[in-house]
């Protein structure tokens, strides 16, 4: 769209662009959306995700969507990414994004519309993992949903539904391992795939983009749901990682390192809500996570819906549903 955005502002909700730091001191980039002529004190929730994209995309749809509800909210790009600081770009840390969205509760905290005992996070895609990582270790955090859920540590160190061999992870962290030297002889950080895969010979196969410039023929399922997002109006923005390029190749090693959601049941009694496309070939994370603490985190399957589709279609996203959620639990 001509401002940027892949959405239309509501005509009841004002956006702000701010500025806030997180305690390592990158400066994190984002949108404040609030409803217009707001008084009192209002729920709030941070929004970030889906991996490799920006906050002009899926996550400022959401916050747009939200703030028309009676929300503030923040959509924010994760440090290294979009327009957010970091000198290293497109680089993700389980650790930093994780860090990022306890930072952006520290800037509703301090906002004199916002009740800070009532804050949520809303995440998209593979900033979910994340999302449910910073309320396990952050009580101040109260009630989380996602939508189209990733776990990025589960998915790089252990391939699509957990598809690698022991050899085949042994073999991927040793290209990261020997791509370190690489970069520190080049002084450059190279670009490759974040999610290693292997061809049906078991080779492993290099890109420096996530996605094709066109979609070949005959292209699998997976690749096609991202290609009508990224590289297509519906979503395509300059700054995201997954519209234009890769991540940097040795991205994948602190996800090997620290496995998201360790300490998941940190979480209760609080809850999270879980939303995935009943078509979506993710939909086996938000499963197995909902598993292992079904008294707390709750799981709503979208009919016919694929991942993508709840990335920016109102008609797929069951936003009543999720609006209900945190009525309740941000009260």
């Amino acid at each position: 769209m001509a401002d940027g955005y892949t959405f239309p502002l509501d005509e009841n909700v004002d956006r702000t662009p701010v500025r806030f730091k997180n305690r390592y001191g990158i400066e994190i980039a984002a949108d404040l959306y609030v409803p217009k002529n707001a008084t009192g004190k209002l729920p709030a929730l941070a929004v970030s995700g889906p991996f490799g994209a920006v906050k002009e995309q899926s996550s400022g749809l959401y916050a747009n969507e939200y703030a028309r509800r009676g929300y503030v909210a923040l959509a924010f790009d994760p440090s290294f990414t979009g327009e957010s600081g970091g000198d290293i770009r497109d680089v993700a840390s389980p650790d930093i994004n994780t860090e990022d969205y306890s930072a952006a509760v520290d800037f509703l905290g301090l906002q004199d519309i916002v009740d800070r005992e009532r804050i949520g996070l809303q995440a998209v895609c593979g900033m979910s993992g994340m999302a449910l990582t910073a309320a396990a270790a952050d009580s101040r955090i109260k009630a989380v949903a996602t939508c189209s859920m990733y776990d990025m540590s589960r998915s790089m160190s252990r391939g699509y539904k957990d598809g690698y061999t022991p050899e085949q992870r042994k073999q991927v962290v040793d290209y990261i391992s020997r791509q370190r030297w690489t970069d520190a002889e080049n002084g450059t950080y190279a670009r490759g795939y974040h999610e290693v895969p292997f061809d049906t010979d078991g080779n492993m196969l290099f890109g420096d983009k996530v996605l094709p410039d066109t979609l070949p023929e005959g292209a699998d399922p997976i690749t096609s749901t991202f290609f009508d997002y990224y590289k297509t109006d519906r979503g395509y923005h300059p700054r995201a990682v997954n519209s234009n390029t890769e991540w940097t190749a040795t991205t994948p090693q602190a996800f090997f390192a620290f496995p998201l959601m360790a300490n998941i049941e940190m979480l209760a009694p609080r809850k999270a809500l879980l939303v995935a496309g009943a078509n979506a070939h993710s939909r086996y994370y938000a499963e197995d996570v909902q598993a292992k603490s079904p008294e707390n985190i709750d799981l709503v399957i979208v009919p016919e819906a694929d991942h993508c589709d709840l990335y920016d279609r109102k008609d797929f996203i069951p936003f009543d549903t999720l609006d209900e959620f945190f009525t309740k639990n941000l009260a």
